[in-house]
């Protein structure tokens, strides 16, 4: 009896490629300009990038697809619609390939940052392939705590809260202790701004 190879058979990245997928709502009637302007604004020169009908992904280096998945959050930003961002991001996936990507040189954003605004935020990491998961998933946790950005634990998710600069920071810095520690890990993530749920 053959048995048929899972789909992931033969791949596996040999560079050091973290993605980001991620969907952003814009709840107002010109949401298609809106999230095609802030898409066509983002410097995406040290990424790889594509975007389909259902989102948008960046593929290269940590440092830079946080930069161009800030930039996208920010520049959607008009002060007063109701936006979210749905974010994935991962890194050493065995599925995952080497193709669709681009690995920049050095660290030099491409994307110059700024005014911050406040932004509500609930995550989700997930260590994977690893029996310590929960250390790692504690210590993500207090990462945010020390940062003033931890709000409450909940079901599934743990919510935060403060500038979108200091937030993907932390993203950033998040990916950068599991890239240290964890082969294959996710971080999900989902932001809001000018919602009209104050609580």
């Amino acid at each position: 009896m053959q048995t048929s190879k899972p789909p992931w058979t033969g791949c596996g990245a040999s560079k050091e490629i973290t993605g980001c997928r991620f969907t952003l709502s814009v709840m107002a009637d010109d949401y298609v300009d809106q999230i095609l302007g802030a898409i066509g604004r983002v410097n995406t020169e040290n990424v790889w990038s594509h975007t389909d009908a259902l989102s948008t992904t960046y593929r290269g280096r940590r440092i830079h697809v946080v930069d161009a998945a800030r930039a996208v959050f920010v520049h959607s930003n008009d002060r007063k619609t109701h936006i979210t961002m749905e974010a994935t991001f991962s890194k050493g996936c065995p599925g995952d390939m080497d193709a669709d990507s681009y690995l920049a040189h050095d660290d030099t954003l491409s994307n110059p940052r700024q005014a911050g605004f406040d932004v509500r935020s609930k995550i989700a990491f997930y260590p994977l392939g690893v029996a310590d998961y929960m250390e790692h998933i504690a210590h993500v946790a207090n990462m945010a705590v020390k940062r003033g950005l931890y709000q409450n634990a909940s079901h599934y998710a743990s919510e935060l809260a403060g500038d979108v600069n200091v937030l993907f920071d932390y993203f950033n810095d998040v990916l950068a202790y599991a890239e240290a520690h964890i082969d294959h890990y996710v971080l999900q993530a989902t932001l809001s701004v000018n919602s009209p749920t104050k609580q």
